[in-house]
């Protein structure tokens, strides 16, 4: 049952790599363990968090979709094991690559998403679903970018301030501002009809979004090419009030008493806000460092979206009602808090690694309180209400 659909292992294995990650990662910064990895501790905190647990729940949600799109049966059994060992391989390379040479380290980081790509291009071929080829150009994108980031720090560069990593970024936030543009007015237009209400939300991909969506491609090209660069900072900016206003056509607001579709807009917030900050700290040197900015993309869209999508997959897929439980808010709420507590770390009046500390507890609550709560669910077991 466990290995009978992506969604299941990659969700828990990717949920548990977040936590125990982010516990290596804040255990390095304070001093008290060492891993023997050959870049340094920031580049591999955000290669793991980005091309990692990313990579997992990319691959949990894609293995989980393609029999929709393809009429044929899900991959599992020996292909879906061999993707699993793969991409824990991946994670043992990457966290003690000190002892081995980069070209083997990315070789073996580089293989998960390739098979990945071709698994998922097999099936859209084999069903001659060719619309769905642009999820393998994504993909192509994503590994392109981790490819980039082994580059750099192969010789010798700090990744989590190069090209690669930006570029990763950048594929990450257009995949959450199309496929959330289509789902997200798409689940609240559909609540508020059950619930009778009268004004509804717009519906996915009109004019203005498309527009929305091309001035948030510029913009992302722009900060990747020039991350420093004035007019990166005004595009950004256009960008982040062209997606609030987006967002706010999706009505939002009404679904507070729904927590499942409501953090979905929460969640979708942080790219505006995001993009607003990070341009802001382009202009401003004095105010929120541009580091703090992008956590807001990374913890807080990516961390919330990916959160809010996997309880909600894993809800519907294992058969469960699909309502947020006291659990489920307090994991929510914990991400949110944990992406707080980042941003201000330069303005908070505590030691930063108190702040850090914090972030990282919440960061930590949120992913083992999924494995917790969602575990036996998705080991095929019968799991009790409270979720």
């Amino acid at each position: 049952m466990f290995l009978s659909v992506g969604f299941r292992p990659f969700f828990l294995l990717g949920a548990i790599w977040a936590a125990v990650a982010m516990i290596l990662w804040i255990a390095m910064l304070a001093g008290f363990i060492w891993l023997p990895i050959s870049i340094d501790a920031v580049s591999w905190h955000a290669h793991e968090f980005l091309f990692g647990y990313l990579g997992a729940i990319i691959a949990g949600f894609l293995l989980t979709a393609i029999p929709s799109w393809t009429g044929r049966a899900p991959i599992g059994g020996p292909r879906l094991v061999a993707l699993v060992l793969i991409w824990l391989a991946g994670r043992i390379v990457f966290s003690l690559s000190d002892l081995m040479s980069p070209p083997v380290v990315a070789l073996i980081d580089l293989l998960f998403p390739l098979l990945l790509a071709a698994v998922l291009a097999y099936e859209i071929a084999a069903a001659r679903n060719w619309k769905n080829l642009v999820v393998i150009v994504a993909l192509a994108a994503f590994v392109a970018a981790n490819g980039m980031f082994h580059l750099e720090t192969g010789r010798g560069d700090p990744g989590a301030q190069g090209y690669g990593l930006r570029f990763g970024l950048a594929a990450a936030l257009m995949q959450i501002s199309i496929i959330g543009g289509r789902v997200i007015p798409v689940f609240t237009r559909n609540w508020m009809v059950k619930a009778d209400k009268t004004t509804l939300p717009s519906l996915p991909m009109q004019p203005f979004d498309v527009f929305t969506l091309g001035v948030t491609a510029l913009a992302l090209i722009g900060w990747v090419i020039g991350p420093d660069h004035v007019l990166s900072a005004y595009v950004l900016i256009a960008a982040g009030l062209l997606q609030v206003l987006r967002l706010a056509r999706w009505s939002g607001a009404a679904t507070t008493s729904d927590t499942l579709l409501f953090i979905l807009h929460v969640g979708y917030a942080f790219v505006p806000i995001g993009a607003i900050l990070l341009g802001l700290s382009i202009l401003f040197a004095d105010g929120i460092s541009a580091a703090a900015a992008q956590h807001v993309w990374m913890a807080g869209a990516i961390g919330t979206m990916t959160l809010a999508l996997m309880t909600r997959a894993s809800l519907g897929h294992s058969g469960q009602q699909l309502r947020a439980g006291a659990g489920t808010n307090v994991i929510y709420d914990s991400v949110i808090g944990a992406t707080i507590f980042r941003l201000f770390v330069d303005l908070i009046p505590l030691d930063p690694m108190v702040t850090y500390s914090i972030s990282a507890a919440l960061w930590i609550l949120a992913f083992l309180g999924f494995v917790l709560l969602y575990g036996r669910m998705l080991l095929g077991k019968h799991t009790a209400g409270g979720h």
